[in-house]
């Protein structure tokens, strides 16, 4: 199984979009809550280079937010990173 983590804030509606396609997939990821953590934040602008969340790494790739996310998957590319 893929190593999935997912940076996320409560109130993010597209993060909530993001994990309901994993758990939809039935993945496990690890999600990583930036509210108010400025190093949590600072961590995840490091590793992704944006500043909007939800951020999401599959086995530490680089996927993108949730539209990345959903297009990913809408053109077949997700499934295989999560095997």
């Amino acid at each position: 199984m893929a190593n999935v983590e997912i940076y996320t804030k409560a109130t993010c509606p597209f993060c909530h979009r993001a994990k309901a396609l994993l758990s939809q997939k039935g993945v496990t990821y690890q999600e990583i809550p930036i509210d108010g953590d400025a190093d949590k934040r600072d961590e995840m602008i490091t590793r992704s280079g944006r500043t909007t969340v939800p951020q999401i790494f599959i086995d530490a790739q680089h996927i993108g937010g949730c539209d990345d996310l959903y297009a990913l998957d809408g053109r077949a590319g997700l499934d295989p990173l999560l095997k």
